[in-house]
């Protein structure tokens, strides 16, 4: 049977405490990041592109995704920073940072003025904010990863690393969710006005729970070994270049497919139902909603399963069923029918929560302690690029161009084979040294001749 998505109270009362953590804090930077994908396809086009809304609205979507796709691009910058301070200063305090720096952009995106009041400063701004939440989330997933990973014991590697990637899918439910709601109970008329900033200023309030939570956490043990070692005084973010450029490349390329498939139900399939297909906004979004729930399960799935069959095998089954589900998961939703588009988008959940679960595991045994906030934070910041970043757009451009869904999904196939061939380049991870006994040779010389020499 399963596991339940909630913390398992049979566990001792730090690792429910850690778990808590990665998962509220996770929640709430993806919710903050989907609530702006989710009205991009739907509404800030024209309040903040309203020229080409007005002019060519096909370009006008196509930018406003590409918009989505701008924060991707400094999340490696994000990644580099925080990886590099998390593997030197402590896991725990660059995730409380990231939480708060994405709290703050997000609130200050629901203050912004339009382009109507402002002109093209409305963009620009909002521009900028972007940038801040893509910095902030390309710190935030490798240290909620390894506060899960590294508190846990070594055969529930997969499951404890499971809860910060369940972050995903309940950040998705939850600005879907808030979205029909608002969408249900004002009128269109009100949400254009005002109603569309709630969820943005609304984050606030989830910031400071999830700052409360997390500081209650503690310190990854390994992060502490490596202190008591004197390892974190080292440079790590050069070190990994020189030792482990092959795993962040292994890395990045293993995400790909799950990002770009994610990012298809994330935004580009809510503009494409509503604006393609005419069919109703509110149970769109109530569908997406329902349906992203088997994202949540399979993703605990995942994790759990990773640890009893390993992470390569669970890897491969995930991304087989995105695979053959992409032709006819486009064929359903082409019906037109909101109960069809639901069911379709569940079983795909069922392939990227499988192609999910395993990742935070998987990526912290692929590294060794001391550069493995840098490595693994990296690695998925670039598999971002390459994968989520602009598959909305690129679904976007392929649909104008061929008039045929089914090229949309033939990219996302394509995705996905670059992905299995990545994950069986790793080969298998489970049951690799997590602890700082896996530093290699050199690293362990010159720990001991800091110590001898009195530093």
């Amino acid at each position: 049977m399963a596991p339940s998505p909630t913390v398992a109270p049979s566990l001792p009362k730090e690792a429910r405490r850690v778990l808590a953590g990665t998962l509220v804090g996770t929640t709430i930077e993806w919710y903050d990041f989907f609530i702006f994908a989710q009205l991009t396809a739907t509404l800030l086009t024209p309040l903040f592109l309203k020229p080409l809304s007005e002019n060519n609205p096909g370009l006008g979507q196509i930018l406003a995704f590409a918009m989505i796709g701008i924060s991707f691009l400094f999340r490696p910058l994000g990644a580099i920073v925080a990886g590099h301070l998390g593997d030197k200063f402590g896991r725990k305090r660059i995730l409380v940072l990231t939480l708060i720096l994405m709290g703050v952009a997000t609130a200050l995106i629901g203050l912004l003025p339009t382009y109507a009041q402002i002109g093209m400063g409305a963009p620009l701004l909002l521009v900028l904010l972007r940038v801040v939440q893509g910095f902030s989330a390309g710190g935030e997933w490798g240290g909620a990863a390894l506060m899960a990973v590294e508190h846990a014991p070594a055969g529930k590697r997969g499951y404890f690393g499971a809860y910060p990637q369940i972050g995903v899918p309940l950040g998705m439910i939850l600005a879907t969710g808030m979205l029909f709601i608002l969408r249900t109970v004002t009128t269109p008329e009100q949400f254009t006005a005002w109603g569309w900033r709630i969820p943005f200023l609304l984050s606030v309030v989830l910031v400071f729970v999830g700052y409360l939570i997390r500081r209650a956490v503690e310190e990854s043990p390994v992060f502490k070994q490596l202190a008591l070692r004197k390892a974190s005084e080292r440079t790590p973010l050069k070190q990994l270049f020189q030792t482990n450029t092959k795993q962040v490349i292994q890395s990045a390329l293993i995400f790909v497919s799950n990002n770009a498939a994610g990012y298809l139900v994330i935004a580009f399939l809510i503009a494409y139902t509503t604006k393609v297909l005419h069919m109703p906004l509110a149970p769109v979004l109530l569908a997406t909603t329902i349906g992203s729930v088997g994202w949540l399960i399979f993703t605990l799935v995942g994790g759990w399963l990773s640890d009893k069959i390993g992470r390569r095998a669970t890897f491969v089954a995930g991304y087989a069923l995105v695979f053959v589900w992409m032709i006819p998961m486009f064929l359903l939703i082409d019906t037109g029918n909101v109960v069809i588009y639901g069911a379709a988008v569940f079983v795909l959940t069922i392939g990227l929560g499988l192609s999910y679960g395993p990742q935070s595991a998987m990526y912290a045994e692929m590294f060794p302690a001391h550069i493995r906030y840098s490595g693994i934070s990296i690695g998925y910041a670039i598999g971002a690029i390459l994968g989520g970043a602009f598959a909305a757009t690129v679904a976007e451009v392929l649909l104008q161009k061929t008039g045929w869904s089914g090229s949309i999904a033939l990219y996302i196939m394509a995705l996905t084979v670059v992905s299995v061939a990545a994950v069986l380049w790793v080969g298998e991870t489970r049951g690799n040294n997590l602890h700082v006994e896996d530093l290699d040779d050199e690293l362990v010389r010159l720990a001991a001749e800091d110590a001898a020499g009195g530093r």
